[in-house]
Order: structure tokens, then sequence, then C-alpha cells
């Protein structure tokens, strides 16, 4: 099994789900992201703690090696990758970065309107655009600090 299959099978175990992987250029640190998405406030230090324990044990059965292992939030400005977090994130401000130039551009920033079929739909500020997810490069939340603090939505 690989180091994303053993993460993936274990953080997913414990009832959250795994963001993103980091490893370091030498592979000796492995930065682990989760969520837990029907918790309102996001995890806690608590969950990255429990995490933590788990992985470490399970990584030392496996022979997996690494020298730092970090458990920590996605953040404010979370990635997205799958389909169900451009789903699950709909109507929230990202910026996305292409594989492959539309129209010239490979850089947007606009409003998620979601996903479906294979494809986010994105509106900016010239109209809605649609992009296929297999020419997603990167794309991250957009923070919103001014409704972070109103306390309208959490972010």
């Amino acid at each position: 099994m690989d180091v994303h299959e053993v993460l993936e099978k274990t953080v997913t175990g414990l009832g959250y789900e795994l963001v993103d992987v980091e490893r370091s250029p030498r592979g000796r640190v492995l930065r682990v992201f989760i969520d837990k998405p029907e918790k309102p406030r996001g995890v806690d230090v608590d969950d990255c703690a429990l995490v933590s324990n788990q992985l470490s044990r399970v990584l030392m059965v496996e022979n997996i090696d690494y020298d730092r292992l970090e458990v920590s939030s996605p953040g404010i400005d979370r990635v997205l990758r799958k389909a169900s977090d451009f789903e699950r994130f709909a109507g929230s401000q990202i910026a996305l970065k292409l594989r492959l130039a539309v129209n010239g551009r490979r850089n947007f920033s606009g409003v998620l309107q979601g996903a479906g079929e294979g494809k986010l739909r994105l509106r900016i500020d010239s109209g809605d655009l649609e992009f296929d997810l297999t020419n997603v490069d990167k794309a991250r939340l957009v923070p919103d600090f001014d409704l972070a603090k109103s306390g309208d939505r959490l972010v």
C-alpha cells in the first residue's frame, strides 16, 4: 500500500476527511490536512492529536519512513481537489489555476457555482465560465475576513 492509501484509509476510518497530503522535498516531513465537515467550527487541536497518534502507529506498522508528522486543519484558504469539495463550497470565493490556458488565461478568481459531470462552474465579473475538473491545477478558497468577523457565515 502506498502512503496516500494508508493515510486515506486511516483518516477516514477515524471519521475525518483527508483534505491534502504534502511531503517535503526529501520526503522527511509528512504534512496531513484533515477536516470534519459535520463539525461547524472545523477540526481542533484534539482532533489533530487523535489523528496524529493513530497515524504514527499505522505508519510504523506499515514501515513508512519519515522524520516528522504534522497533522492540521486545512485552514481558511483550504485547497479544493475533489468534485465533492467544489460542490460543498459552492457560493464561496475561490482562486483557480488551470493546467492549460483557456482563452489565453490560466488564473481565475470568482464565486464557485458548483460542480457536476466533470466540470466546475465559476462566476467572474464578465460572466459564468465552465472548466474541466481535469484541467484544474490548483484551487483554493479565498478567505472573506469581513464575513468571518460578522459571524454571518463560517469560512
